[in-house]
């Protein structure tokens, strides 16, 4: 199916690694000129040269998402370079702190929130004055369904579920501008050398346990299977698409293998 994302731009942040890197390469093979930012120079260097054998469209900085100074030159260098931006995926995620909350320290929340929440918000308002007009504008956020699902990390469970609430009345302030915003919410994704890689090596009793019970297919998600979703929401085929939260999850129960600790 043609999404019509031939020659769009689109940025990504967290793109050298898991959905975001995921994403970057499909939006690449559907034809989009991709601008993506990480924090690491060497996992970058690595994901940019995987874009550019499929596009010469692909270009990339390191930033710290949690700093409004490099969010901004990430979306203005885009800009800059390709003429302006039709998408963006707020992809950057993750978690400082104890696993419960009465163990975790106010450093631990606001680090949780400013990795998660906040840096969609200041990525959004740095794109959002080039997207204003232009063909096709949409911004996805990268939640999770530890937004809506409960958990064992209350603080990262918190930040997932701002995400989710945002793009409700972004879709309101945007839509004049012509800008969708959508939340996709993950589940439990298999990413090569991530966690789950890891976890089923150390922990096999528990993650056959988790499997069996909370994963109706028996599978965790991939990192790509996530990223169609995020492709389609940006493209003209999910146009009166706005202000959602698509859950990607295969219907999976809890978020988290704890709860079968011994």
């Amino acid at each position: 199916m043609d999404m019509g994302l031939d020659g769009k731009v689109v940025l990504v942040t967290g793109a050298s690694k898991g959905i975001g890197r995921a994403t970057a390469l499909t939006l690449a093979r559907e034809g989009c000129a991709v601008a993506v930012c990480a924090r690491g120079r060497e996992a970058l260097d690595a994901a940019l040269a995987e874009l550019r054998r499929i596009t010469s469209r692909a270009w990339g900085v390191t930033a710290d998402v949690t700093d409004a100074g490099d969010v901004r030159r990430f979306v203005d260098g885009a800009a800059q370079r390709f003429g302006g931006i039709n998408g963006l995926v707020c992809n950057v995620g993750g978690m400082q702190g104890k696993p419960l909350s009465l163990e975790s320290t106010d450093a631990d929340w606001l680090a949780t929130l400013d990795m998660n929440l906040l840096h969609a918000v200041r990525a959004i308002r740095a794109a959002a004055p080039h997207m204003a007009g232009r063909a096709g504008a949409g911004i996805v956020i990268v939640s999770s369904i530890s937004g809506s699902k409960t958990g064992l990390y209350a603080q990262y469970g918190a930040a997932k579920a701002a995400e989710n609430f945002i793009p409700g009345p972004l879709a309101w302030e945007l839509a004049p501008s012509g800008i969708r915003v959508n939340t996709v919410s993950p589940g439990s994704i298999d990413i090569d050398g991530g966690y789950w890689a890891d976890y089923r090596k150390e922990h096999p009793e528990q993650y056959a346990r988790f499997i069996q019970h909370d994963l109706p297919a028996r599978r965790l998600g991939t990192d790509k299977e996530v990223a169609d979703v995020i492709a389609f929401l940006l493209s003209e085929r999910a146009s009166w698409i706005n202000g959602a939260v698509i859950p990607v999850d295969g219907a999976q129960g809890r978020p988290a293998s704890g709860w079968f600790r011994e």
